[in-house]
């Protein structure tokens, strides 16, 4: 069975005419040509097809598109600006975040996700406790240590083995943010930055 779906791809409104078993990563790449989320494991384990959904991460390989109707999608494809690099992509380059390069567009867009879930106070499995208290009003940005980091960052994998860098290029962007202008960095890094309640200074060591 076939139906006519709408999604707001990378700020771009397009239609198409899906299967309904078709994932929205087979509908994004092969319908729509955006080919940033790339096809790795296709069983939503390696996070090569991460993209945004409605602003939270998803493996896109794990979600049928025709129930996303009128969703917002965005992939690392509209992440810059025109020519103009993403911070997060800008540092993953310094870094040498990359090596092989097939999951870096995932990386790269799960850890714009992650700093943000960071933000909003949303613990991770190594969170400590008291520190999470989840989103709304009050929340209490996450310590980003390493360790915070690597947990966040768990459902992608990097077969050539990069982690190490792409720890360091994820620091990098949220330490540079100020001097990239990027409005959205900025925000999540004043957030983790911001003094907590029990006294303690930033989230980002």
């Amino acid at each position: 069975m076939e139906v006519e779906i709408a999604l707001l791809v990378d700020e771009v409104q397009r239609s198409l005419t899906v299967d309904t078993r078709t994932t929205l990563l087979d509908a994004l790449r092969n319908r729509l040509e955006v080919t940033a989320p790339k096809k790795g494991c296709d069983h939503g384990q390696c996070g090569a097809c991460t993209v945004l959904l409605e602003g939270r991460r998803v493996n896109s390989c794990l979600v049928l598109a025709v129930t996303q109707e009128g969703a917002d999608v965005t992939t690392a494809q509209g992440l810059g600006d025109g020519q103009e690099l993403h911070p997060m992509q800008e540092t993953f380059l310094e870094k040498d975040g990359l090596q092989c390069g097939y999951c870096t567009p995932g990386q790269v867009y799960s850890a714009v996700g992650m700093l943000q879930e960071a933000a909003a106070g949303q613990p991770s499995l190594v969170t400590a406790i008291g520190r999470g208290t989840g989103p709304g009003p009050g929340t209490v940005a996450m310590e980003l240590t390493d360790e915070e980091i690597r947990e966040r960052m768990s459902g992608n994998l990097c077969r050539c083995g990069a982690y190490v860098n792409i720890v360091a290029a994820i620091r990098e962007a949220i330490n540079h943010d100020a001097s990239t202008g990027n409005e959205e960095l900025r925000e999540v890094a004043e957030t983790l930055a911001a003094p907590r309640p029990d006294g303690q200074a930033g989230a980002t060591s």
